[in-house]
């Protein structure tokens, strides 16, 4: 099934390259936009430099798209200043965007982090209250409340991935649970891009079939991709996977200390 005119916003990124690679055969034009001056790579490429603050420059970047793929944004913690200028306000720009454009889907990248002081043991659905891990994952959250805030409102169809550790392969133990492989990340983007069309704010998790994770797979019903891989199999080359996790710990680990926080505020 041809995806039709797509945009992905933070194409230059770690997902935007993968996905990029993924998808430029499957759609008839893949329009990329990022702060960072791009190439086409293809004859059915076309980018725009584009910085997510300006609204104007967005919405003429997105103009005459089927879908677009927003990944654009501060990607860890930040003060919090940035984060709401880079993923709160860029977000709204792409929505607006999509809104006054009538494009009929939009995939927001969300983040695991909104919920990140669930405890380990607890295994986690996207319906249950945020509870984010840092300042990131509160801009996380505002996020997922405009896509819901546009479909309601505007009868956008909106589904927002929530987005678990991108690696080639997990490299500490916390990945064991929280690993998203590259394959599985364009399998999710690829059902959230082809989802029948619906309006609608659908929010699921986005991580592999990992033996240890914490969250719930999102259901046929809700998002059509089963995902492939598992973290398990990288389990004997990754120091300390054989020690149980204390199920009472933070689902974010180390991202849920203050520390982590502390830095971007002022002293």
């Amino acid at each position: 099934m041809g995806l039709g005119t797509v945009a992905v916003t933070g194409a230059a990124g770690n997902i935007g390259s993968v996905v990029r690679e993924a998808l430029r055969a499957e759609t008839s034009r893949l329009v990329l936009l990022d702060r960072v001056p791009l190439s086409p790579r293809a004859a059915n490429e076309t980018v725009h430099t584009v910085d997510l603050r300006d609204a104007q420059a967005v919405e003429s970047a997105l103009a005459g798209v089927d879908a677009v793929l927003h990944l654009g944004g501060v990607p860890d913690e930040a003060p919090l200043a940035d984060l709401l200028e880079a993923n709160v306000l860029g977000t709204h720009h792409v929505l607006e965007a999509a809104r006054r454009c009538g494009i009929g889907r939009v995939v927001l990248a969300g983040s695991n982090r909104v919920a990140g002081f669930y405890p380990a043991g607890h295994r986690t659905s996207p319906l249950e209250p945020v509870r984010p891990d840092g300042l990131y994952g509160v801009s996380k959250a505002a996020v997922e409340a405009l896509g819901q805030l546009y479909a309601d409102k505007f009868g956008l169809s909106v589904i927002c991935l929530r987005i678990g550790s991108f690696e080639e392969t997990p490299a500490e133990p916390r990945h064991l649970a929280t690993w998203l492989s590259p394959r599985d990340t364009v399998g999710f983007v690829r059902a959230a891009l082809t989802a029948p069309p619906s309006a609608g704010f659908t929010a699921v998790y986005a991580v592999s079939a990992n033996t240890r994770r914490f969250w719930e797979l999102p259901a046929p019903t809700e998002l059509a991709y089963e995902p492939v891989d598992n973290a398990e199999e990288y389990a004997a080359g990754i120091a300390g996977a054989e020690l149980p996790i204390d199920p009472s710990a933070p689902q974010a680990g180390p991202y849920a200390l203050p520390e982590v926080t502390l830095k971007h505020l002022r002293p």
